[in-house]
């Protein structure tokens, strides 16, 4: 796991943060427009930023899910995401990898997704396996003397497992508040759009006492229209729909939007 840190203007008294994950670029079946919304979004939104979750670029191989000869070279891939996300690439804070690109990494130990960090000149945002992001921005209004920013804790993985069942998904999605304490965790991979809250009680070591708060669990939809493995395997028609996280720069609040 891999903290990054992401400190935003104390001007922003609220911001929307996407989760990019799943658009499989060079599926024949990738929804190119739904890619192109998310784009267009964050760059008519001054307050808009992003994380890349994983799973960009499909990757189909010889032996994987997947038409290897109806993708996209991995090359093409590579160049054409790379093109269509630099006018947002400065919008993301912080790059994991997805497992689909993981298959050419296990094959020939090409890490795709980290070259993409690279062109984009933001490697230092990215890591191989998880992320927990640091967000700072705003002012406390509690604070306001200080110009004290608020903090949000982001837990950012591609996720695995969860199964063909929403249940099994979701539980998925908060099993992953067993592994670290943050406030929000985001993910994909499964392809349903969801997204949820549940109660914590927080130990405050310095002044020996507990704070009750609330965790968001968000899980972000696939670019993918139906059809290949998905039609022939018998999984469920997509929702292209994924949440936008809201987060307050004023107080600490956080929901989730479709």
């Amino acid at each position: 796991m891999k903290a990054i840190r992401a400190d935003l203007s104390a001007d922003f008294k609220e911001i929307e943060l996407l989760i990019l994950a799943d658009y499989h670029y060079g599926d024949p079946h990738c929804n190119i427009g739904a890619i192109q919304r998310d784009i267009d979004y964050l760059k008519t939104h001054d307050n808009a930023f992003c994380l890349f979750g994983g799973d960009l670029m499909n990757c189909a191989l010889r032996n994987s899910l997947g038409d290897v000869y109806t993708d996209l070279s991995p090359m093409e891939q590579l160049s054409r995401c790379t093109d269509m996300l630099s006018p947002i690439a400065n919008k993301c804070l912080a790059v994991v990898t997805g497992n689909h690109e993981n298959r050419h990494y296990k094959t020939n130990g090409i890490d795709m997704t980290r070259l993409l960090a690279r062109q984009f000149g933001i490697e230092d945002r990215y890591s191989d396996d998880t992320a927990l992001v640091f967000l700072r921005f705003g002012r406390d209004e509690n604070h306001h003397a200080h110009h004290r920013p608020i903090c949000y804790t982001i837990y950012l993985t591609h996720g695995t497992g969860g199964g063909r069942k929403e249940g099994g998904k979701i539980q998925r999605l908060v099993d992953y508040s067993n592994i670290v304490d943050a406030d929000i965790y985001c993910c994909g991979h499964t392809h349903l759009p969801a997204s949820l809250k549940t109660g914590y009680a927080r130990p405050n070591m310095g002044n020996s006492s507990i704070t009750y708060c609330s965790k968001l669990f968000v899980n972000s939809a696939a670019s993918l229209d139906y059809g290949g493995y998905g039609d022939v395997g018998g999984y469920k028609v997509p929702c292209l729909d994924s949440p936008r996280i809201i987060l307050s720069g004023e107080r600490k609040d956080m929901r989730a939007v479709v």
